[in-house]
């Protein structure tokens, strides 16, 4: 199927083919009709399965068909998002498929001033993309006038349970008209979002196209054994492979992810940490300067990384285990887009094998563990304040002893190797690795048992999860 033969007018068309897009992925081909019937959806799908264009395509060629009637510009269309990320990208989206039609599109998130969205608010919009809190806020100032809005969007329904936006999105239906098309999607159904689901949705459609919780086929999966002091090191050692044209990094946290990064750039790899307390200038520049291919790294956290959508985006590496099962699910799907296959790596240690355990129960598949590479260990470097407070409290000997132990205030570092000489750890499809060994994709090594790094765990490598 086309998307012409979708019955989608010829204005989206050319903005689609513009695009490059020819064919509708599945839960576009399902949705549209349905959204263009004014049905209610309940769409399942996972990141990356072009989902904002099966709402956002038929909405606008919803409103285009009213303004025959009614020519003003009202707020006809609000879409709610959990992150800046997620809204920005949305937003792009928007934007671009309503390029031929006389339809005009803000966003507004939080962390910024609000004059400039105000104003455009102010001039008139028909179609709204907004953060929970700064929607609250600027309804709450009478900047935003929801009372003609006819379609709601609550798009990453589970992520906003996740970050603890219920209340605040209950709010926003609350100031919405009861007449009204809803269309909620979500990567998960937690029974949190279904009641969510039962309260605003009416006669809904539901439209799945991947199960819950499972991963996106096309993603090789593979897992990496190591001590948790180690893992730096065995990152670096993973980033000097050229195959690995683009990554997302994952840490748990915002301190972590400014660490990896600093660590990162430390030993020459160009990185940049994008979370939660850096600004919206911040975060902006290094999705753009990552999504343009001048950043190689891109190390976030998981509220951060919701709304990443980057095509071409390789490998995923999963630095530390999530909290929630189904938060891998999210990872790992901001790659393998757009038909492309991706790959996606976890380092994983002794204190996160139950996680680990948590998270094959939820995709329903084993995550093969790979050979152990062999690494240099990069011991930590210690400044030259350090170095100085050491000498006031033990004298000359010991700063000697730490400067030859770890290096000078440049960066020079000593090192050691740690495993066997086996490079034939990196993910492959489960392919054999013979003539494969630089390609940057998990693969299995025929030799023997895998054992964790913290001698806690033991399993033979197995075909890689596909």
């Amino acid at each position: 199927m086309l998307f012409k033969d979708l019955n989608i007018i010829k204005p989206i068309l050319n903005s689609i083919e513009e695009s490059g897009y020819e064919k509708p992925t599945a839960i576009q081909e399902k949705s549209i009709p349905s959204i263009l019937d004014g049905r209610d959806i309940l769409g399942c799908a996972q990141t990356g399965t072009g989902k904002t264009a099966a709402f956002a395509i038929p909405i606008l060629q919803r409103i285009i068909a009213e303004k025959k009637v009614d020519n003003e510009r009202k707020l006809k269309a609000l879409i709610v998002a959990p992150t800046r990320e997620l809204a920005i990208q949305i937003g792009e989206n928007v934007t671009t498929y309503s390029k031929y039609l006389d339809i005009k599109s803000t966003v507004i998130f939080g962390g910024v001033n609000q004059s400039s969205q105000v104003r455009k608010i102010k001039s008139g919009v028909d179609v709204l993309i907004a953060t929970p809190g700064r929607l609250i806020d600027l309804s709450n100032q009478r900047h935003v006038d929801l009372k003609n809005v006819k379609y709601f969007v609550l798009d990453e329904a589970d992520r906003m349970l996740d970050m603890g936006m219920i209340h605040d999105v209950k709010r926003i239906i609350s100031k919405l008209p009861k007449e009204r098309q809803n269309l909620l999607f979500s990567a998960t159904m937690p029974k949190e979002v279904m009641k969510l689901v039962n309260s605003i949705l009416k006669n809904p459609v539901k439209v799945e196209v991947q199960p819950v919780s499972s991963t996106v086929d096309i993603i090789s999966q593979g897992a990496y054994m190591v001590a948790k002091k180690n893992k730096k090191s065995l990152l670096v050692h993973l980033l000097k492979d050229e195959s690995i044209k683009s990554v997302i990094v994952f840490s748990r946290t915002k301190h972590g992810a400014n660490k990896i990064a600093k660590d990162l750039n430390n030993v020459g790899i160009e990185a940049a940490a994008i979370h939660g307390n850096k600004s919206q200038n911040q975060r902006q520049l290094a999705l753009n300067n990552f999504k343009e291919g001048s950043l190689r790294v891109l190390v976030a956290t998981d509220i951060a990384a919701r709304g990443i959508d980057v095509d071409e985006l390789s490998h995923v590496i999963n630095y530390d285990l999530p909290d929630v099962p189904e938060t891998y699910v999210h990872r790992i799907g901001r790659t393998g887009r757009a038909g492309r296959e991706g790959v996606a790596i976890t380092l994983c240690d002794s204190e996160e094998l139950e996680m680990f355990r948590r998270i094959e129960k939820v995709i329903g598949k084993s995550i093969p563990v790979l050979a152990e590479e062999k690494f240099e260990i990069i011991e930590p470097v210690i400044s030259q304040k350090t170095l100085n407070q050491i000498e006031k409290l033990t004298g000359d000997d010991k700063k000697n002893s730490k400067r030859r132990q770890y290096g000078n205030k440049n960066g020079n570092v000593r090192g050691k190797s740690q495993g066997n000489s086996n490079r034939s750890g990196k993910p492959n499809n489960g392919k054999s690795n013979s003539g494969k060994g630089n390609n940057g994709k998990p693969s299995t090594a025929k030799a023997g048992n895998t054992k964790a790094n913290s001698g806690n765990r033991s399993r033979k490598p197995s075909s890689v999860s596909k």
